[in-house]
């Protein structure tokens, strides 16, 4: 698998039959994220041979690869050039790819400041549930339902259509980069932050445990420098927040329900049994509590969030009002007609 290799014929023969026996086909690359959604009955392709950078020019900012390209692959060219990702993808495992990152749409600690996974997505190639290989975004219109479809298969985990390939504009990495802790509880993080937020100081990433505020500062060597001056604090190991993203804290070792709560910026804190960790400046609040998830949503919806639950459940994600649960079915009524791209990995009914 070390090889670059275009693999979208076989994969479009693969389509191809499973269209024409309607056997349901189950994506996945590393499979890093198969904790994620609900269990997929079907045949698997697997996109791992259809790898490889495709092109990359550093100076235009844009990488174009293959689905089954490894992320760290990906990473490894673009550190080469003092690049990233800005969105800090998880990777959850040493083997999860490019196609993996855009299906599950998930993003690290720096989204609030950088954007999403979706954001930076400038164009894709899908096999469709028509069994056609087209190509989305960048000087090519929309399809004609007028979807920006390449955005939408951000977060869609797989169910619309099968990514062959993605374009992606990249950044710069920031010049200077500082961690720094500052001992305050989760009433008072959540006010400094908010207060922050408000006056040009260069935070990347905030992330609160129940007794330390974990701050990030990037960009220039002076802002950085002044920033942490004023900030105070002791200094953190820059590492804190690659096991942030990776789930690597000891937070995650647990063998309770774990789930991810979405919630407005300068949300009040949650008032659920358990432990909780917030990233995103509070925007994203993990969870680890055996309360029951009605519980746990009702509580999440009153804030004007939404809650996703990790491991096997029935209902991991949200459950949507019915106008919006009508939309994706129609959604997934015209991009996959024979339901065969991992269904209802996401919605029973989907």
């Amino acid at each position: 698998m070390g090889q670059d290799h275009d693999d979208s014929t076989s994969m479009m023969e693969q389509v191809i039959y499973a269209l024409n026996e309607r056997v349901p086909l189950r994506i996945q690359g590393g499979n890093t994220k198969a904790n994620i959604g609900r269990r997929v009955a079907g045949e698997i392709l697997d996109t791992r041979v259809h790898r490889g950078i495709i092109s990359y020019d550093p100076t235009e900012l844009v990488l174009t690869a293959r689905a089954g390209t490894p992320l760290k692959e990906i990473e490894a060219a673009l550190e080469a050039e003092n690049q990233m990702l800005p969105f800090e993808p998880p990777h959850l495992g040493q083997s999860a790819t490019l196609g993996g990152m855009v299906a599950s749409g998930m993003s690290g600690p720096r989204r609030p400041w950088a954007g999403s996974v979706r954001d930076y997505v400038l164009g894709t190639r899908i096999i469709t549930g028509h069994g056609k290989l087209l190509r989305f975004g960048g000087e090519v219109m929309k399809n004609v339902a007028g979807y920006d479809l390449s955005r939408l298969m951000a977060g869609s985990f797989g169910c619309l259509g099968l990514l062959t390939e993605i374009s992606l504009k990249v950044l710069p990495k920031p010049r200077q980069c500082a961690s720094v802790k500052l001992e305050l509880n989760t009433h008072q993080a959540l006010a400094k932050l908010a207060a922050w937020g408000q006056q040009p100081i260069p935070i990347s990433a905030a992330s609160h445990d129940g007794k330390f505020l974990q701050l990030r500062l990037e960009g220039g060597e002076g802002s950085v420098k002044s920033a942490c001056e004023r900030l105070g604090g002791e200094a953190l190991d820059g590492s804190y927040w690659s096991k942030l993203r990776e789930r690597q804290l000891p937070f995650f070792d647990t063998s309770e329900p774990l789930w991810r709560i979405s919630v407005p910026n300068n949300s009040a804190v949650l008032n659920l049994p358990g432990k909780q960790l917030l990233d995103w400046g509070g925007a994203q609040r993990w969870l680890v509590t055996d309360e029951p998830a009605e519980v746990v949503r009702l509580a999440v919806t009153a804030l004007g969030g939404h809650a996703t639950r990790f491991g096997t459940h029935e209902f991991p994600f949200q459950p949507l009002p019915e106008p919006l649960l009508r939309y994706h079915q129609r959604l997934k009524l015209q991009l996959d007609p024979q339901r065969i791209f991992n269904p209802g990995r996401m919605y029973a009914e989907v």
